[in-house]
């Protein structure tokens, strides 16, 4: 088996409900990426529900849903779930209500823990329950020496997520997980995560849609794919992020996704299967096989291409070899 899965139709009918990425797929930084808008209007016209699904605690769900709409994607409050609910799910299941809680993160933290009963504290004395930390821009190392000293003192240790990096317009910045890092070298623990690419979080995501047939759509193979396959929901990759075509060849198992795009708007789009022909896969005009470890591509149509040649190289990997990529072109690499 190739790992990709075929549709005939688009995919905003073969599929109920789309978990969506924020940084990467639906903008980057603070621009909506150019096709993310209307392709999303495509897909909820075609009555596709969407929820999205983001390991960044630093904001509000409803602050999110704003900015959304503000970049022409009318998005509601209840369509967002952010890492910060996600993990104040977690604590909720490990502490007792008003249980004290060193918050190192946003606002959207702090809010998400004082919903589910807990009590927020801004010191490591007296010695607090827990310290959850997750992503803020303004995080300083104040609050991640308070954070040690707690944790070294007792306190439990919660992550919202561990990404170590996050795309924005400038390029790719330091990300929660980095920052976790920090506290974890100071006091030699590693937190429990919540986020992506936990499948607890798809879950939630998937029953706040009322999905019966969810997909996830990401830019990163290391969360938003390996999270949903972790999940038991088909992924796509869209290009626009952090991956791009030479990653998803080269992906371990447990991040390939089901279907590739270049774009939101693809989800408009049929996809075709990549189909065993000779040595090798083949995608309408595109052939892919590996020959002695060596990748080779032909044909045309760049996202063809780039989908034999992952059908190819990843029963190649499954068997052993190892694949080199050195020399293939026209595999669609990230925009």
């Amino acid at each position: 088996m190739s790992g990709l899965l075929g549709s005939d139709a688009p995919l905003f009918t073969a599929h109920d409900a789309a978990l969506v990425d924020l940084d990467g797929v639906a903008y980057r930084g603070p621009h909506a990426i150019p096709t993310a808008p209307a392709g999303l209007a495509a897909a909820r016209e075609a009555g596709m529900r969407i929820v999205f699904v983001t390991n960044n605690a630093s904001r509000e769900p409803g602050t999110v849903a704003e900015h959304l709409t503000e970049l022409g994607m009318p998005t509601a409050t209840h369509e967002v779930l952010t890492a910060a609910q996600a993990v104040a799910r977690m604590v909720a299941e490990e502490l007792p209500s008003g249980s004290r809680i060193l918050v190192v993160g946003g606002q959207g933290l702090r809010t998400a823990l004082t919903e589910v009963g807990m009590t927020l504290v801004e010191s490591a004395e007296p010695t607090p329950d827990a310290v959850v930390q997750g992503f803020h821009p303004d995080v300083s190392w104040k609050a991640m020496a308070e954070a040690s000293y707690a944790i070294t003192a007792g306190a439990r240790f919660f992550a919202s997520n561990r990404d170590l990096t996050i795309p924005n317009d400038r390029g790719t910045a330091p990300g929660n997980g980095a920052l976790v890092n920090v506290v974890v070298t100071a006091t030699g623990v590693q937190p429990p995560s919540a986020g992506k690419p936990e499948p607890e979080m798809f879950r939630l995501a998937a029953q706040q849609a009322r999905a019966a047939r969810p997909m996830v759509i990401g830019d990163r193979l290391d969360t938003d794919l390996k999270g949903g396959n972790a999940a038991g929901f088909p992924g796509l990759l869209v290009l626009t992020g952090v991956n791009d075509g030479r990653d998803a060849i080269l992906a371990p198992a447990d991040q390939r996704p089901a279907y590739i795009g270049r774009d939101l708007e693809c989800l408009a789009h049929p996809h075709p299967a990549p189909e065993r022909e000779g040595d090798g896969w083949r995608v309408r005009d595109a052939f892919a096989e590996v020959v002695d470890g060596a990748l080779r591509v032909s044909g045309d149509g760049e996202l063809d291409r780039l989908r034999a040649a992952c059908a190819a190289a990843w029963e190649a990997a499954d068997a052993g070899v190892e694949v080199s990529v050195e020399g293939v072109t026209g595999i669609a690499v990230a925009s």
